[in-house]
């Protein structure tokens, strides 16, 4: 079947702004991407705190600390006893995070110490102005990735570079463990969700500090932690760090502040805390006081230390727990897919039916997307068809909606002088109702002639045959809506009126039938009224016919169009309603409306009624002879019949001659 104009561009509709949204994926639409960045980060509030590794701990310089251990920064002698303590204690890692980058007179103090533990691992800070100057750090050499695997893959995608380092005194660097970069790289809104796991400095791929603590304290060494370039990070043989073709990780943040235990660096110096606490344990020295540390705006807080981020990547990569965002293919293909259907079956529903499955579509995406950040830990992006799916679903609705009230416009226009009110809202409401083009349809058409009005016309003013024609085709007119009835036109004195369009009635006889009886008794108060007032009185002829006629828009199209109808069925009528003054009766049906109301009139269900049947006629156009009734309300408790009256044929064909004839 051929779709509608109104369809195509729905689906057009649909398709392009499914298409917008591709490029939009393809090119990471900033907009689209920032709000993509919030819906990833509310899962985590969602989700709520999960239970932290207990394996890691902070060691805090917090408020307290400074209150009892003096203004920050401390000098080297209080960073090597805490380092004593921790390692008494036979914490398994030590993290220092705090840039050691300035000498002091304690350092060998504190390298000794570094020394002695064994497991000390210290921070280095990647810079990246392009004017900065290579120091010689041939120091770093020795914490560079071992095992690149793949390399040749950087030729499409080049790790995060750096053109300065800023590291710790000599001295402390050779005594310690490993050494792992501390850099932070937070999205454009500011918020940190990455953790660059290498940065490419001066030819070599090195580290972060989370990284080098996790694999040491899960003792893999060096050469078996393998960078499958662009793809991600081997541990040993069990574990994988997914990340995007730059090196980055997902932080799998495991809640806010506090969800990993702290301890104040005071309390561990002053003999509080029993050491043994720390056994087995990393341990992460790093700040939490306020104006001391550096503030992070992570999912869950505007202001975060960033030991607590150090903690999550570094209790993620242990319990293997990192997240994975689908491959870009993946994203892109779910775009364009649920935009395709979603417009096929939109384009396919009413108003409300379009908004419930909108509704539906938006939450199975949002669900899934929560399903699987929680229980498979995958990042599903939603924001794009998400929105692709909105802006659809706002936008058909919003041209349907302005193609129906143009629809409603033309309705309502073209109705308005025919029908009812309420008809008009019905077809507005129910615009199939009303086929515009011309259709078949079995209808009761009626005619009504006011009798000698040639003649009451030549003996009256122009203004006094307007004024009473007026009221006359004013008040039938009323009649006429009042049993639903749709006005056809006037030609000049005369009224055409039909049922049956341009909404079905099953009922459409009986509908016509009881219109002209009311009509006619109308028509009596009228003339009453005439009399009372000295005016001239009118009497009227109605004719109905019941068939199949033509209804629809007829005329010159862009010039004259009228919503009538055509077809011999009319012809009748009309002709019909010519025979009443011969007759000399008010109303004359025809035998295709009696076979409609039959029923009705035995039953006395439409009335108290006398029907005489006339002599069958031949009229101009029909080859077979119709037989026409007489019709008129008689006294109630008089019982309704139908007379059928003389067979034959009579004079009448010689007057439906005539009167074919137009005499």
């Amino acid at each position: 079947m051929e779709m509608s104009r109104k369809t195509k561009i729905n689906l057009f509709i649909g398709f392009f702004i499914t298409a917008l949204f591709g490029f939009f994926m393809i090119i990471r639409f900033s907009p689209i991407e920032g709000l993509e960045g919030k819906l990833y980060d509310y899962r985590f509030k969602l989700r709520g705190s999960i239970q932290p590794l207990k394996d890691i701990v902070i060691a805090a310089i917090d408020e307290k600390s400074i209150e009892r251990l003096g203004r920050w920064p401390w000098s080297r002698e209080k960073i090597a006893k805490l380092v004593k303590i921790l390692s008494g204690g036979e914490a398994e890692v030590i993290l220092i995070d705090t840039i050691l980058s300035e000498r002091e007179d304690n350092d060998p103090l504190l390298g000794k110490a570094i020394r002695e533990a064994g497991n000390v691992l210290l921070p280095i800070v990647f810079e990246f102005d392009k004017n900065s100057k290579r120091p010689d750090d041939d120091l770093l050499l020795n914490h560079a990735l071992k095992s690149i695997a793949h390399p040749k893959r950087f030729k499409q995608y080049s790790p995060i570079s750096a053109k300065k380092a800023l590291l710790p005194v000599p001295q402390l660097i050779k005594e310690a463990m490993a050494l792992g970069h501390a850099n932070m790289f937070p999205d454009p809104d500011g918020t940190l969700r990455w953790e660059a796991m290498v940065i490419e400095y001066n030819g070599y791929l090195y580290p972060s500090i989370d990284l080098q603590a996790a694999s040491i304290f899960l003792g893999i060494p060096p050469e078996k932690v393998v960078l499958e370039a662009t793809e991600g990070i081997r541990l040993g043989e069990k574990r994988y760090i997914p990340t995007d073709p730059y090196g980055r990780s997902l932080i799998p943040y495991y809640g806010p502040i506090y969800t990993f235990k702290h301890y104040s660096i005071s309390d561990i110096l002053e003999g509080r805390i029993d050491p043994k606490q720390f056994q087995g344990k990393i341990v992460l020295i790093g700040a939490t006081a306020v104006g001391i540390y550096d503030l992070r705006v992570t999912p869950y807080t505007a202001a975060m230390p960033g030991i607590e981020k150090h903690a999550s990547v570094i209790g993620s990569i242990i319990e293997n727990r990192l997240l994975k965002p689908l491959p870009f293919s993946i994203h892109l293909a779910f775009l364009l897919l649920s935009g395709f259907f979603f417009t096929l079956f939109l384009i396919r529903l009413k108003a409300l039916g379009a908004l419930l499955l909108t509704g539906s579509s938006l939450l199975l995406i949002m669900g899934t997307a929560y399903y699987l950040f929680v229980q498979k830990g995958v990042w599903f992006q939603m924001a794009y068809p998400s929105n692709n799916i909105l802006l659809i679903f706002i936008i058909v609705t919003a041209y349907n909606y302005a193609v129906e009230e143009r629809y409603a416009r033309k309705i309502r226009a073209m109705f308005s002088n025919y029908a009812t009110e309420r008809v008009v809202d019905a077809l507005i409401k129910n615009p199939g109702m009303a086929k515009l083009g011309g259709e078949r349809r079995e209808m009761t058409v009626l005619f009504s002639d006011i009798r000698g009005f040639t003649s009451f016309s030549e003996k009256h003013t122009p203004e006094e045959v307007v004024a009473i024609l007026n009221e006359y085709l004013g008040t039938m007119t009323n009649v006429i809506f009042r049993w639903e009835g749709t006005l056809d036109k006037f030609v000049g004195d005369e009224i055409v009126a039909f049922w049956g369009a341009p909404m079905k009635q099953e009922n459409h006889a009986e509908m016509a039938v009881r219109c002209a009886l009311d009509m006619v008794r109308t028509l009596q108060g009228l003339q009453k009224k005439w009399q009372s007032e000295g005016k001239p009185i009118l009497d009227s002829g109605i004719g109905i016919n019941t068939g199949e006629v033509l209804v629809g828009n007829i005329g010159a199209e862009g010039k004259k169009m009228d919503y009538t109808v055509i077809g011999d069925h009319v012809n009748l009528g009309a002709r019909v309603e010519s025979l009443t003054r011969l007759y000399g009766t008010h109303i004359l049906i025809t035998e295709f409306t009696l076979d409609k109301i039959r029923d009705l009139i035995m039953t006395r269900r439409l009335g108290h009624l006398s029907l005489i049947g006339k002599e069958k006629v031949k009229v101009k156009g029909r080859e077979e002879r119709v037989k026409i009734y007489e019709i008129h309300s008689i006294e109630p408790g008089m019982p309704s019949h139908i007379d059928e009256g003389d067979e034959g044929n009579g004079g009448l064909n010689d007057s439906s001659k005539k009167i074919d004839e137009g005499e």
